[in-house]
Parts: structure tokens; sequence; C-alpha cells
């Protein structure tokens, strides 16, 4: 059997505000796992729209495309194309399952939930000759002794962060404005692989470098112990994404940090106690933020903050004071969102049946664009300001204040060079990535991601040494932060 799998373009990726080296950080590995249960005779093909051309010439038996909101009019488009010429269509993913009636006029099986249970199904029911029009996970489900994820398929040089990882499903927090409680709906919404599983492939990737995509890294206190008890030693660099109280609780980011961890996705959201109650982020409530920066600056692990801007108690103050602490902080890079109620979510239900959503556009639901009424902004104040925000965040000032924030010289440095790095050098990215050479780039960015732990008084080399020492060394395995523009 032909099966070609496809991750379409954001519409956000296609427009002119364009970062290429947003969309080219991570593989897609949902449609790579999925692979992994095809049969070995199987003539499969991975593209990812993202960072190279989709041609739509040849008819495959099968084509599965992974539907985003704000890929899905793509993606429908090119199911529509692949089901006139004859090929067999599927479509899951987050938007599928969020608005699956939809979905299913531009395919002949759609699939709810988290594919792992329900695709070797489709396959089975596939070559005998009956498949379902509709598959939907449910109940127990489990990532326990899955197949190797199907990276033969990834083209590794393609992408600034080729070896992602995710080890855990979904999140334990039940968060209005999240799309985790739609996907998951109707059976265990966080689980995990065992530890001897997710090490086995941590094995099995090349390079030093890890990124941890799962949405709640320390979702499992025991798990996480566990896997970070098996990567000390490993002489691995690693980031993932944590919760404000799981930074707090016990002795878990110090086990992290020793294991390797050199930055954290931290969804800060918003300051405002109504803002957390109402969007059911408990798990904020009465938590000291600034003590989160400080823990996390103490042992050398850089920030990735996230906040939301246009809740219900934000008013035209929010922008200046949300840059402002983060500033003040030492956040190194910010990740700054529009609230967008994603359909299947209880924020847009809400916001639905109050009349107060002005477009259901699929291509503005990207958290760059104001498609509801705010409370106590207008759409045009809300738009200005979030463009504002990311204006004086990455400010040249601004991020040598938030570098001045931290205690040590060498950490001030890494602070600096990552930021700078990120946002101020897009002519450089943008012709590393045509000349898909983005492994060149491994050396110095891996070498500031290693100098994290260091103190001004510490051992080791200097700066400079590890740049220079890692230069000969180093395989390709970088990182970057993860951001909205």
């Amino acid at each position: 059997m032909r099966v070609k799998l496809i991750l379409p373009a954001l519409t956000e990726a296609k427009s002119p505000l364009f970062r290429p080296i947003k969309y080219s950080l991570f593989p897609p590995l949902g449609l790579a796992t999925l692979a992994a249960f095809l049969d070995d005779d199987d003539v499969v093909e991975l593209v990812d729209d993202h960072v190279e051309v989709l041609s739509l010439d040849d008819t495959p038996d099968l084509v599965v495309i992974q539907v985003y909101i704000t890929n899905a009019y793509r993606a429908y488009a090119i199911a529509d194309h692949y089901r006139a010429a004859g090929c067999r269509v599927v479509l899951g993913g987050l938007h599928v399952t969020s608005l699956p009636d939809e979905a299913a006029q531009h395919a002949d099986t759609i699939f709810l939930g988290p594919g792992e249970d329900t695709f070797p199904q489709f396959l089975a029911d596939l070559r005998a000759g009956s498949p379902k029009p509709r598959y939907v996970s449910r109940g127990k489900r489990s990532i326990q002794g899955l197949p190797p994820v199907r990276r033969d398929l990834i083209k590794r040089n393609r992408y600034l962060v080729p070896n992602s990882i995710v080890v855990t499903r979904g999140c334990p927090q039940h968060c209005d404005f999240c799309y985790k409680d739609a996907f998951f709906g109707g059976g265990r919404s966080f689980y995990t692989q065992r530890v001897e599983e997710a090490l086995a492939e941590i094995e099995r990737l090349p390079g030093r470098h890890l990124y941890f995509l799962d949405d709640h890294l320390l979702g499992s206190p025991t798990f996480a112990a566990e896997l970070f008890s098996g990567l000390s030693g490993m002489g691995r660099l690693f980031q993932g994404a944590a919760t404000v109280d799981s930074i707090l609780r016990g002795d878990l980011i110090e086990r992290a940090a020793e294991a390797g961890l050199r930055s954290l996705f931290v969804g800060f959201e918003t300051f405002d106690p109504a803002n957390l109650a109402a969007s059911n982020k408990k798990q904020n409530l009465a938590k000291d933020y600034a003590a989160v920066a400080k823990r996390l600056s103490d042992l050398g692990i850089m920030i990735n903050g996230s906040f939301v801007f246009g809740m219900d108690a934000d008013d035209a103050d929010v922008f200046d004071r949300t840059v402002d602490w983060a500033v003040e902080h030492g956040i190194t890079t910010a990740t700054f969102h529009i609230q967008t109620p994603y359909p299947g979510t209880r924020l847009f239900a809400a916001l639905a049946s109050a009349g107060r959503l002005t477009t259901r556009d699929w291509d503005l639901y990207d958290t760059r664009h104001v498609v509801y009424e705010p409370a106590r902004l207008t759409a045009n104040a809300l738009k200005a300001g979030y463009d504002k925000a990311y204006r004086d965040f990455y400010g040249w000032q601004n991020i040598a204040r938030a570098a001045a924030a931290h205690g040590g010289a060498r950490h001030r440095a890494k602070h600096f060079f990552y930021a700078a790095g990120w946002k101020k050098f897009e002519p450089l990215w943008d012709l590393v990535i045509k000349a898909q050479r983005l492994g060149v780039m491994t050396p110095m960015l891996e070498a500031v991601l290693s100098k994290v732990t260091r103190d001004d008084n510490g051992s080791g080399e200097s700066f400079g040494e590890t740049i220079g020492s890692r230069a000969a060394v180093s395989p390709p395995a970088v990182s970057a932060p993860v951001e909205n523009a």
C-alpha cells in the first residue's frame, strides 16, 4: 500500500508575517508515530508543507492529513483534491476532534481524539475491506508498548530541533481555554510512557539536545523523577514545559536541572486572580510568580514565559505591566497571545452563548487576531497592545535589562545571546533555512544552552572556550523557544 502522510502548512506560515524559523523548529511527530503502525512493505512518504514543497501530482492509496485550526482550510483543499483523484483520505487532529461534522465533509474517515488506539484498528479494517467513516478514542488510553516512532521518515536537516520527543499525553489540568479537554474527552486525559521506553527512544536520538514537546513534563512527579534519574549522567541538554505550581512544589525542578534541563516553557498567562479563576487555571491561583522566576534563574534555567491578553479583567494597562514584569524578572523569551476561543473548549462555548464571537474564520484563530468582543478593551486596542508588547519586550534595551536580572555573568551572557539570536537576526535564519543548513547553528546555540548551570565562581571552561571546543565536536542538535511572533 502506498501511504502519504501530510502536515499542511498553517495559514500564518504563508502570511507576510511569516517567520521561517518558527515553522522549521519541530518535525511532525504525530504523523511519524502513526506511520509506525504501517506494515514493513508499505511505501510511506511523510511531507511537512512548512519545510518542503508539497506535490499533488501523485495518487497514493491512502492519504493521512493532520488538521489544526489554522491549517484547516488548506487541509480540506488538499483532502478534496486527493479524493477527487480517487485516493482514500483520512483526517485527524485537534480541529477534527473539535468539529467532526465539518471535517467529515472532506474525508472518507475521520479520527476523534488520540490516534494510537484507533489508527491500528482502522488499518485492520481497511485491509479487510471494511473501513468505518469515524473512529473515536475512548476509555483507558495508553502509549505504553508502542512501536518506535518512524524517525527515518523525518528530514532532519530541515529542522532546528529534530530531536523533539513526547513521553506523555495530555495534561492533568483543565483550563477553560485549552483544546486538551475536547481532544481527550471520553477517556484518560493524562498518561505516560514507561520510563524505560522513553529512555530507550532518547538513546536512539543522535546529538546532545532534546526538546520535550509534552504539555506538562512534570505532570506526573513519579514518572518525571524516574525519567530525570535515567537522564542523569547521559550528558543531554533538554527543554520542556511545566506549570507554575509544579515548579514551586518539592525538589523535582532541581532534579530536572541536574539531569540537563536548560529552559522551560511556563504558562504564567495572567497576573489577575479574577482571570485565573474565570479560566479555571487553579494551579496558578495564589502562586508567587516571582518565586518561580527566581527559582529557575537560580538553577540557571531559561524561561519562555507564556502570557495571554484580552481576558475579561484585562484593561489598557495589562500590556505594559506584563512586559515590565517579564523584563524585571529575567524572562528570557516571551510568547504573547491574544485570547483565542478554540472550538470545543469551554471558553468557545461561553463566548458563543453570550454572542461575543465576531468571526468563525478559522484562519484568524491564530492568537494574533481578535475574534471576539473583549470585555474592557476594544478589539483594536487589544491588537495594538499585543503588537506593542512584542516590540517592547524584544527591544534591545529590554533584552539587556532582562539579561541583567540574573546573578551570574555567564547566565546574563547566555540570556542576551539567546534572546537576541532568536529575534534580532531574521535574515540570517532565513538564509540558513533556505540553504537547508540549520545544523551549522548547532555549536553556538548548544554552547549557550550548556552554560546555564554554571555560575561566575564555578569551575569549568569559559563561555568562549565552550563555543570553541563544541564547535569541533557537537552533532546537529540545537534549540530555540516556541513563540507566536
